[in-house]
Order: C-alpha cells, then sequence, then structure tokens
C-alpha cells in the first residue's frame, strides 16, 4: 500500500475522507503481526522530520539487542521502512503526518509487509510512537469527531451573548448587557404610558439582538454554521425565533430553542449541555432528509431516481446523478476482467453469494484473467467526481436507512433528468452486475 493523498477538503469531500479513514481504521485494527514489529508513527502539524529520524536511528540501536533472531530483524526492517517514508517528505505536512509499518500475517498466515504514510485531511493533534504487535489507530479516531459549527444565542433580561461550539471547543464571539424596565412602575406616569416604553426597549432588545445575530453567523452572504441555539430564561428567545426583525436565513436555521436557568456565560454551558442530544442528532437528521427526499421522488413517480448497481452506474456514465447515495458497509467486489483476445469487461459482485460463473467468457468457457480487483466503494470515493455527481454515505442505523439497505440494495441516486432505464438495458451489457440470485439482493 503506498502513499495515501488526503488533502484539506471541503464539506461534501469530508465525508468521503471520514470514511476512508474508518476503512483504514477498521483494517489496521484486524491486522496482526509476529513479534514486536508494527511501528504507529503519528506526528502532529508542527513536529520536524530530522528530530524523528533521530529517534529512529536511536531506535534503531536499541533494536539491535533484541535476543531473539527473527524479532530482531522484523522490528529492524520495521524501523528501516519507517525511516524510507520519512525520506519522502522534507517536512512534516501542514496537517501533521501518519505512518504505520510492519510485517503483517494475512489469513493463510504468510508474512507481508505493510507499509501506509498520509497527511490526515485535517491537523491531527497527537504525537505517537509505539512499536507493538498490533497497530494503534486510536489517535485517528479524532479525525472521525464532528467538526461542524452551532451558533448559540443566549438571551435574558439582563443582556445577551453570542457563542459557536465546535466538536468540543466552545467561543464566545460577543456579548452585550442591557437594562429593561421591570413590570412593576415606580409611580409618576401612568400603566399604560409605563407599558409602552416597557414593550419599546423589549422590542429595541430583540432588534438589537437580530442585528448582531447576523453580524456574527453571516458572512459573505452565507450563514457561517450548521445550525442555531437559541436559549433564554424568559421568553425573549420565543419571541426572537418569531420576530420579523429576526433574518430569514438565521430563522431556517434553528434547530432548538431551550430554557435555561441563567444567563451569560453559564447560561451557555447549561445550553450545550441541554442540546448535546440535538447536535449528535444533525448528521442523523441529514441522513433522514437525504433519503426521505430520494424515497419522495420515488412515490411520485418522477423517473429522477435509480437504483441497484446496474442503473445507477448507467445513471452515472449519462453524468445523469446529481447526489449518489450508498450504504457505507456495501460488500460489492468490482472486478476488471480480461478474455484471450485482450478485451476488458467490468462485473460487480456479492462476494457472500455462491457461483462464479462471472470468471468465465460466456462465447468460450475459458476462465477470464483478473486484471483488478477493489470494492465498488473504493472506485466510486475515487471516480465519483468524473461523472459529476456529489457522493453522501448512509449507514443503516435510521428506519429509512435500513429500508435503503435492505428494499433498493444500498446503492442509488437522484438525477438531475428522467433517464429510460429499460430503453437503455439492450443497449450496454459492458457494465454488468453479477448476482447468482437477484431477486433476493434488489
Amino acid at each position: 500500500m503506498g502513499t495515501m493523498a488526503f488533502e484539506s477538503v471541503e464539506r461534501p469531500e469530508k465525508n468521503i475522507e471520514i470514511w476512508k479513514i474508518k476503512k483504514l481504521i477498521k483494517a489496521l485494527e484486524l491486522a496482526r503481526g509476529n513479534g514486536t514489529s508494527m511501528i504507529s508513527l503519528i506526528t502532529p502539524p508542527k513536529g520536524q522530520i530530522s528530530l524523528i529520524q533521530k529517534m529512529l536511528t536511536e531506535e534503531y540501536g536499541t533494536a539491535s539487542n533484541i535476543k531473539s533472531r527473527v524479532n530482531r530483524l522484523s522490528v529492524l526492517g520495521a524501523i528501516t521502512s519507517t525511516q524510507q517514508k520519512l525520506k519522502l517528505y522534507n517536512s512534516v505536512p501542514k496537517n501533521g503526518l501518519v505512518i504505520f509499518c510492519g510485517d503483517v500475517i494475512t489469513d493463510e498466515g504468510k508474512e507481508k509487509k505493510l507499509n501506509i504514510d498520509f497527511e490526515p485531511f485535517k491537523p491531527i493533534n497527537t504525537s505517537l510512537y509505539l512499536c507493538d504487535n498490533k497497530f494503534h489507530v486510536e489517535a485517528l479516531s479524532e479525525l472521525l469527531e464532528d467538526d461542524d459549527r452551532f451558533g448559540f444565542i443566549i438571551m435574558d433580561g439582563n443582556g445577551a451573548l453570542f457563542g459557536t461550539v465546535t466538536g468540543n471547543t466552545r467561543e464566545v464571539l460577543h456579548k452585550f448587557t442591557v437594562d429593561l424596565p421591570k413590570k412593576h412602575g415606580r409611580g409618576g406616569q401612568s400603566a399604560m404610558r409605563f407599558s409602552r416604553l416597557r414593550e419599546e426597549k423589549r422590542h429595541n432588545y430583540v432588534r438589537k439582538v437580530a442585528e448582531v445575530a447576523v453580524q456574527n453567523f453571516i458572512s459573505a452572504d452565507k450563514v457561517n454554521v450548521k445550525g442555531l441555539i437559541l436559549a433564554g430564561s424568559a421568553d425573549f428567545k420565543t419571541e426572537l425565533s418569531k420576530s420579523d426583525l429576526f433574518d430569514g436565513r438565521l430563522q431556517a436555521k434553528v434547530i432548538n430553542i431551550v430554557d435555561i436557568s441563567y444567563g451569560g456565560e453559564n447560561g451557555f454551558n447549561q445550553a450545550i449541555e441541554l442540546s448535546a442530544e440535538t447536535l449528535a442528532n444533525v448528521k442523523f437528521v441529514q441522513e433522514k432528509k437525504l433519503l426521505n427526499d430520494y424515497f419522495d421522488e420515488i412515490s411520485q413517480d418522477t423517473g429522477k431516481y435509480c437504483y441497484g448497481i446496474e442503473d445507477t452506474l448507467k445513471a452515472l456514465d449519462l453524468g445523469a446523478c446529481e447526489v449518489l447515495i450508498v450504504y457505507e458497509n456495501l460488500n460489492i467486489i468490482r472486478y476488471t476482467l480480461k478474455n484471450a483476445d485482450g478485451e476488458e469487461t467490468v462485473v460487480h459482485v456479492n462476494p457472500e453469494l455462491p457461483g462464479k460463473a462471472y470468471m468465465l467468457d460466456k462465447n468460450t468457457g475459458a476462465e477470464l484473467e483478473v486484471v483488478k480487483e477493489e470494492t465498488f466503494l473504493e472506485w466510486l470515493a475515487e471516480n465519483y467526481k468524473n461523472y459529476g455527481a456529489n457522493l453522501e454515505f448512509v449507514t443503516d442505523r435510521s428506519s429509512e436507512g435500513a429500508q435503503f439497505v435492505q428494499g433498493f440494495g444500498g446503492v442509488g441516486a437522484m438525477l438531475r433528468y428522467k433517464v429510460n432505464f429499460e430503453q437503455l438495458a439492450d443497449e450496454s451489457d459492458e457494465d454488468e452486475y453479477y448476482d447468482d440470485d437477484s431477486d433476493d439482493f434488489i
């Protein structure tokens, strides 16, 4: 396994990078070696290559004293491989550097060298060097933590606070105090006049909060947070959410309104605690919304949808896919096969199903040569952009997700325009999805 390129990425691609890291973690967790010859090395962004090389040279000296010859040679080999990987870098990349090197025992019981190096798609703030009989991937899990920003507006009778929460980092953007009259006057003016002045001041307070919210949560005419939470001890928060003064773009982003017993920073902390579930559910809600939109296309029979690998690949080739939706653990292998005349065909196979008829030439019955074997998800993650599509991974944890996986085979797309798949069925046989028992799959 060679160098993997991870770049700093925008939102849609971030989902794909997270999926790649999840896959990598799964593969590395299963890997086991002989002795302590599996090296895990993680360097944060400000690390220095020369210092790591120096540390590895010292480790090499120490490892030369290992008594067991087999273990000594494999540890020295792993250190040498790690040093070679480091030579590919003049300096530590801006997001840090992750290297895994070692001899892994395959399912057949043979030893295989595994060398992986990559720059994570976002900064990794861990420094790690371990030589063990397994790879240590715990630190990679911090890359999977969500870094969506959520905005908080805390309002009570004493003032307002504006803050954001990203992962487990909170930040206060702005706060101001306000002096509002209480409900009872102090004499010297009519009850009606007092009530009118009080309403006016409250109204001005709500207006000011609405204006400051725009300054903090809208930049370059776009809302800069994933969702907004309004919190407060009185009914100001409800008043703000319904007010015409509150910018419509922000109104649309309100995901929760919570009651808190304090204002200011204490109120901010309390609001974060009370909204924890809402924030965790945002991803879940997004997935449900995406799949509901997809099911709506099907129930309204717009023709702007497809499901199953075969139709989805045809729609991809036509450039008709707007959003590709795939189950993140889809178990389909993509084979590129070549016959005796050098002609290539592509088949997609569910490896859990018996029978390997797809490996035989339809005309001659001879076994076809496997030119390339990869998972369908890997191929999609690498190539979806070439077809002008967006790629979304879904889980089977929601009822919609489970329905999508069981009822639609875990692959589908929303299309830019209507496609007649029956008409296409006779025209192309190049990409076929092979399944001995296709009725069970889709």
